[in-house]
């Protein structure tokens, strides 16, 4: 099954700096079709412009990934941790038992990204923040593992029962998944267009996908696809 999202039908916000688009019921949004998949509870589509951002705010009980895909957005939490993540470039944070965090994009050009919840296998716990480059060039053709509570070698670990993939895929080119039918997968169209288990996506739209054992995804168009799998 999969249930096409697109990025038109998706909830809105937008003020004098940020512009977002919501996959899942979030802030004033709701959808109470769309509450989460899974343990997936959010994925937002952010843009954020110049000099601005979130300020300290608190979060507990979440795994937050960013995933970069233009410009970068710069991190400062309660732990003391700081940290700039460009395009290309993931970031995760436990929020465990709490932690304070902000978000500014000091880029003079203005920042997009997808921000991802997703539910902890267990509550509390030490709250951390990691990040990582993931070059694109490493993932073309192929899915690899930005962050993982599976164990997966070189991803960044949170403390979930899923994975989060990328892979950028040239136009007239496919890939595939091998997934596991009773498990909640989310695709993400970052750039591009291209051709899901025979659903047509375009850019930025979303789909849902459960009870399918492969996902064979072709580029209509040279294409960056994001993927979270979970329980």
């Amino acid at each position: 099954m999969i249930d096409k999202r697109p990025f038109s039908d998706l909830g809105r916000f937008q003020n004098d700096w940020l512009n977002a688009r919501y996959h899942f019921s979030f802030s004033n949004w709701h959808d109470p079709t769309r509450m989460g998949w899974g343990a997936l509870r959010v994925w937002n589509d952010d843009e954020i412009a110049p000099n601005s951002g979130f300020p300290p705010h608190p979060h507990a009980d979440m795994e937050i990934i960013t995933y970069v895909r233009s410009g970068a957005i710069t991190h400062q939490d309660s732990l003391g941790n700081q940290g700039r993540t460009e395009a290309g470039d993931v970031q995760v944070m436990s929020a465990g038992s709490g932690i304070r965090h902000a978000e500014f994009n000091v880029e003079p050009e203005t920042t997009t990204l997808y921000q991802i919840w997703i539910l902890p296998t267990t509550r509390g716990g030490e709250p951390g923040w990691g990040a990582k480059p993931f070059p694109k060039g490493d993932r073309a053709g192929q899915f690899s593992v930005l962050a993982s509570g599976l164990g997966d070698e070189g991803a960044l670990p949170i403390r979930a029962d899923a994975r989060v993939l990328g892979a950028t895929i040239r136009g007239g080119e496919a890939l595939s998944y091998d997934a596991d039918p009773q498990r909640h997968l989310y695709l993400g169209v970052a750039a591009g267009e291209v051709v899901l288990n025979g659903v047509e996506l375009g850019p930025r739209d979303g789909a849902a996908i459960t009870a399918e054992d492969l996902l064979k995804i072709e580029a209509r168009s040279d294409a960056e696809v994001v993927l979270v799998d979970c329980a």
